[in-house]
């Protein structure tokens, strides 16, 4: 992915319609209505809590809040994302870069409803704000789900460009057609009813980005809840039995230029080994349980799978038995600038599947600590 298709391009408030027939509408109001309360949340994703409202970067977080009544009401600040809205588990609508403001959705029965809202988009250009929730009566979020999953990643874990029916996009058109929900990993989490993480940027490598622009590749962007090296994530209450990575993609798949620091392909498999290597270590000994799944696609003439398994063959002849290697061959990368579709998605998230399945304790293994959701 070049810089260029990493760049955003400013578009109005666009409202996608996802079900016409439901009763449920939302509008944008100037002010939260009164009699309404602060409702508490369950968060997922790395976040930064800021007073009620909650601050993210990372694709693929999401947001669940309990309430009473026939509206809720919550705050989106300033920024460019994509927001999925849903109500009792049917789709309400999808924000595309809204307007910063309070939004309402009312036309709801009088009883206890859930309130989910899905980060679609990446925000690689900066943070954005969500929150915080009101309603008439607050409601505890739902419960922790005993299951999670980490996927860590770029470009194809993102889900980028994944609903396109064709390869030729705007960038306008990449915003419409990106969708982490309904990338490989919120597809395994859906599976196994399992909470989730996705800790991915679309042009990061493990130790050479996309043509080699300047970026943190993604191990240095990941010890970090935003893009600024300034805020750690904060991880004691994750706990995921699974961690699915793959990363390579961009170290491999154009030619190194004179003046980067690789003399020759050679060097750069050796720098990227070395670090992947060090990163799958680092993430064993924050999640000493975890199955740990590499998996690789055949792009670059089969140069990444070789790399990963190489990877994978290092690591357990250091010790580590708790890691799987999948391969992912033939896929199709009809998706916008030649990215998996959301057919090939599917297809990964089959073959991590089967990886998984093949190792049924890892879902009892670990003891979880369950947390309280935060508020």
């Amino acid at each position: 992915m070049t810089r260029r298709r990493l760049a955003g391009v400013g578009i109005a408030l666009a409202v996608m319609s996802v079900s016409a027939a439901s009763p449920q509408r939302i509008e944008r109001i100037a002010d939260v209505p009164a009699p309404m309360a602060v409702l508490p949340v369950a968060v997922h994703g790395r976040v930064v809590r800021d007073g009620d409202a909650f601050v993210r970067q990372w694709p693929g977080s999401y947001f669940e809040a309990g309430f009473a009544g026939p509206a809720v009401v919550f705050r989106i600040g300033s920024g460019e994302v994509a927001l999925h809205l849903s109500v009792d588990g049917v789709a309400v609508e999808t924000l595309v870069k809204p307007a910063p403001g309070l939004y309402r959705i009312d036309g709801l029965a009088r009883g206890r409803h859930r309130l989910r809202i899905e980060v679609a988009s990446e925000s690689q250009a900066g943070p954005t704000r969500i929150g915080p929730f009101y309603a008439a009566q607050a409601a505890a979020p739902p419960a922790p789900r005993t299951r999670r999953i980490e996927f860590i990643g770029d470009s194809h874990t993102v889900g980028y460009g994944v609903t396109s029916a064709t390869r030729d996009c705007s960038e306008d058109g990449v915003w419409r057609t990106t969708d982490t929900s309904q990338g490989f990993g919120a597809q395994l989490a859906r599976r196994y009813r399992a909470d989730y993480q996705v800790n991915a940027i679309s042009g990061r490598g493990v130790v050479r980005n996309y043509d080699g622009f300047a970026a943190d590749p993604l191990p240095d962007a990941y010890p970090y809840a935003l893009f600024d090296h300034r805020t750690p994530a904060a991880a004691v209450d994750w706990h995921p039995q699974v961690i699915v990575i793959a990363l390579g993609t961009n170290d491999f798949t154009t030619p190194l230029h004179a003046g980067e620091r690789w003399p020759d392909r050679a060097a750069l498999h050796a720098d990227y080994e070395a670090r992947y290597v060090r990163f799958v270590q680092d993430l064993r000994r924050r999640a000493p349980q975890a199955l740990i799944v590499l998996w690789a696609t055949d792009m670059a003439q089969g140069e990444i799978e070789a790399e990963v398994a190489k990877v994978a063959a290092r690591l357990r002849a250091a010790g580590e038995r708790r890691i799987a290697y999948v391969p992912v061959d033939g896929l199709a990368f009809a998706g916008c600038h030649n990215h998996p579709s959301l057919a090939d998605q599917t297809v990964i998230a089959t073959r991590i599947a089967a990886a998984i399945d093949a190792q049924p304790q890892v879902w009892t293994a670990p003891a979880l600590r369950r947390s309280a959701p935060r508020s």
